[in-house]
């Protein structure tokens, strides 16, 4: 009788779902043809005494395949490549009358024609593409084999017997745990979906446990570390469990477009229960702010733990995390950072911000928004559902934006694809297209219903794209990879190409100029610290011959990095006289009481400037924004950087504000010196410092970071960090 009811498969298919690595059979220890005659004992045939998986971090398997920095005693494999097992039989093996093989099997389910149940064959020689296993040692009662597996191979972890065949029929191995094999995507096999050619390349988007994310403003760039982490104890465990919770089957898992794309709709929660849940609300009971994160082993573990989705991410966050799950998996993997990224609800190519008749921005009708920066991934892949020349980088988005196939997902999206228009291919590119390539439209409201567009501008979406550089902490500008230059002929045929297939452009925008004004305005904001007082200058310039009164408004808000505005803080209206090509300059001072206690996440402050000439009634808009510079922590060593040897970590913050910080949190990170820790402080004073002392002992030695962040009830996105050369432990 079938323990699996009818109604799981409902007579459209012979097997249920095989959808869980962790769910598991075993194979039967015999499969006997009949009864075996009185007197045979199945114990003279050859039988398996032990298996040798040879899974040391030392041993070739795990060097060879670039697995040994996984924090982990299986034995882990890169698929398309050789490795080595020995058996060992009850007698000598002899190849013309004794014959086994090795079994893989993944799943509840294992089917041969699914990939979830490979038999591996010993043969004479092993051909490229195909699993087999060859004996390069016969001696005694040992056997040694050069096992090979499939490029194509599923990815995830398989149990592995050893099958014997007598006349009677096959005798099996008992599932034993010590022989389970991981098996991952090979960036270093030429037939895998994601080789990549380039060993830097690979040594940073596969093997880099530790990044750099970009953050801040345009013109004021900011830089984090962040703990990918992917070698970590349980996170290749934490992977392989969250496509488990997509329920995605797994005759699917060898595919890096699904996998990537089942990875982009998990790493958020909304819709599926996956890892992360989003707010930008600047309310985080119940869970963790997201500028506290350090890095993405505590995200996984928990959510691994726990099962339940862990509170709180934004967009760096669910990128780092995405990471890591990529890079773990073996699909070279790296975080993007999109400066003004138009989040552009139906994806038309126009980002439009209404103005009311005197110049204010109408919080009414604006509903589009645009991004200070979005934080994105690229994976690494052939892309053989796409036309030739598409496949490298895709872009895959985890932060829940819109709606992609019924779930919050985005990707895999072709960079090249997007670059050159050609969004009809799938997945999503009209989105990311839209990201970097919108139009600014600035529309008046006039009070009699019609609006009027006062200008455009082509040049302030996609600004400048990064990521970070190879084998270092600088920045890399990607933004050519996404896009031709403005005014380029390349840059129109890429935006006409994306029209004719489907892109949309409400208004027609071509050729939309103001008549110049004989006034200019500009502004300037003075390096802003968080907690001081600091001048806003806006500079008039009258190039004409004549007398012009100016009123001018300027507006300060308190802003989302989504560009949504929270509070406005500041308001001042002025009037100027400008004599006849003169200039002027008008200071107003913002005072730090005015914006400290509606301070958000990040620090950003959004000017908005406008000013309506008299005499003219021409009107000028300029708006900018600006980042508070914001205290950091400090990390210090003492004792021997070693493997091995005991080092005392010291972290020391000092409270900058004239305000006490309540409920200060310091998180402390540092992949593969010490476990993600974190320590509460009820409060600290003014101009006080508080220590924190750790005693860490490093397991893997060269370069590595310690990454600390702070965060309280009204001051987070506090970072400090420390660059340590760990030595190896001398031999004897």
């Amino acid at each position: 009788m079938s323990d699996t009811p009818a109604s799981t498969f409902g007579g459209r298919r012979a097997v249920p779902p095989n959808n869980s690595n962790a769910a598991e059979v075993d194979l039967p220890t015999e499969e006997l043809q009949g009864l075996v005659p009185r007197g045979v004992n199945l114990k003279d045939y050859l039988n398996v005494t032990a298996v040798h998986l040879f899974k040391e971090r030392w041993d070739s398997n795990k060097i060879d395949h670039h697995t040994d920095k996984y924090d982990n005693n299986k034995l882990i494999v890169r698929r398309g490549q050789t490795f080595y097992i020995q058996i060992d039989f009850n007698r000598p093996y002899d190849p013309r009358k004794d014959l086994f093989r090795v079994e893989y099997v993944i799943g509840r389910y294992p089917q041969e024609n699914k990939g979830t149940y490979i038999p591996v064959p010993v043969v004479k020689e092993l051909q490229s593409g195909k699993w087999g296993a060859k004996v390069i040692m016969n001696d005694d009662r040992s056997v040694r084999l050069s096992i090979q597996s499939s490029p194509e191979c599923i990815v995830g972890k398989f149990r592995m017997y050893v099958a014997v065949w007598t006349p009677y029929g096959i005798l099996r191995t008992r599932r034993d745990p010590e022989t389970d094999t991981y098996i991952l995507f090979n960036p270093w096999c030429e037939e895998d979906a994601v080789y990549l050619d380039d060993e830097k390349e690979r040594e940073e988007y596969v093997l880099n446990d530790i990044g750099v994310i970009f953050y801040g403003d345009f013109k004021d760039i900011k830089s984090r570390s962040w703990s990918y982490g992917q070698f970590e104890d349980g996170i290749l465990d934490a992977c392989l469990y969250v496509m488990d919770k997509a329920e995605m089957d797994l005759s699917g898992r060898g595919n890096p477009i699904k996998v990537s794309r089942v990875g982009s709709a998990m790493v958020n929660a909304k819709d599926d229960e996956g890892v992360l849940v989003g707010s930008w609300d600047n309310v985080y009971a119940y869970g963790i702010p997201p500028s506290a994160w350090t890095g993405s082993v505590d995200i996984l573990l928990e959510y691994r733990s726990s099962e339940t989705p862990v509170r709180y991410g934004q967009c760096w966050v669910f990128a780092g995390v995405f990471n890591t799950f990529l890079r773990c998996l073996g699909i070279p993997a790296r975080v993007i950072t999109n400066y003004f990224s138009a989040h552009d609800n139906d994806a038309n190519l126009q980002m439009d911000i209404f103005l009311e008749e005197d110049g204010n921005v109408s919080s009414k009708l604006t509903k589009d928004s645009v991004w200070n920066y979005h934080c994105w991934n690229e994976a690494w892949m052939t892309r053989p559902d796409l036309p030739v020349g598409f496949g490298g980088w895709q872009a895959v988005d985890s932060t829940p934006q819109e709606n992609s196939d019924g779930m919050y997902r985005c990707g895999p999206a072709s960079v090249q694809a997007v670059k050159h228009g050609h969004v009809c291919f799938q997945f999503d590119a009209p989105f990311v297209f839209a990201e970097v390539n919108s139009d600014l439209v600035y529309i008046t409201a006039k009070q009699d219903g019609t609006h009027v567009v006062e200008a455009v501008d082509a040049t302030h979406i996609g600004k400048l794209i990064v990521t970070k550089q190879i084998g270092g902490d600088g920045m890399q500008d990607i933004t050519d990879t996404y896009k031709f230059q403005e005014g380029q002929e390349e840059e129109r045929l890429a935006l006409e190409t994306a029209l004719m297939y489907g892109a949309k452009k409400t208004l027609n925008t071509e050729g939309v100029v103001k008549s110049r004004s004989d006034v200019t305005m500009n502004f300037d904001v003075e390096n802003a610290v968080l907690g001081k007082d600091f001048k806003v200058t806006i500079t008039f310039q009258n190039n004409s011959s004549n007398l012009y009164t100016i009123l001018a408004y300027l507006s300060g808000n308190i802003t989302f990095y989504t560009g949504v505005s929270k509070k406005e803080f500041k308001k001042e209206s002025f009037e100027e006289t400008l004599d006849p090509f003169s200039s002027k300059k008008k200071e107003v001072l913002v005072r730090a009481g005015e914006y400290m206690s509606h301070l958000l996440e990040q620090g950003f402050l959004h000017f908005f400037v406008t000013a309506r000439i008299n005499e003219s009634r021409d009107v000028l808009a300029k708006q900018k924004s600006i980042v508070l510079t914001i205290p950091k922590i400090t990390i210090k060593v003492r004792g021997a950087a070693m493997v091995g040897s005991d080092m005392v970590v010291t972290v020391e913050f000092t409270n900058p504000l004239k305000e006490t910080l309540q409920n200060v949190w310091i998180h402390l990170d540092g992949p593969g010196v010490m476990r993600p820790k974190r320590k509460m402080f009820r409060e600290i004073r003014p101009n006080t410092t508080v220590q924190w002392e750790e005693v860490c002992r490093p397991w893997v030695s060269g370069h590595r970071k310690l990454i600390a962040s702070m965060t309280s009830d009204s001051l987070r996105h506090v970072y400090g960090e420390l660059d340590l050369q760990i030595q190896r432990r001398p031999t004897n």
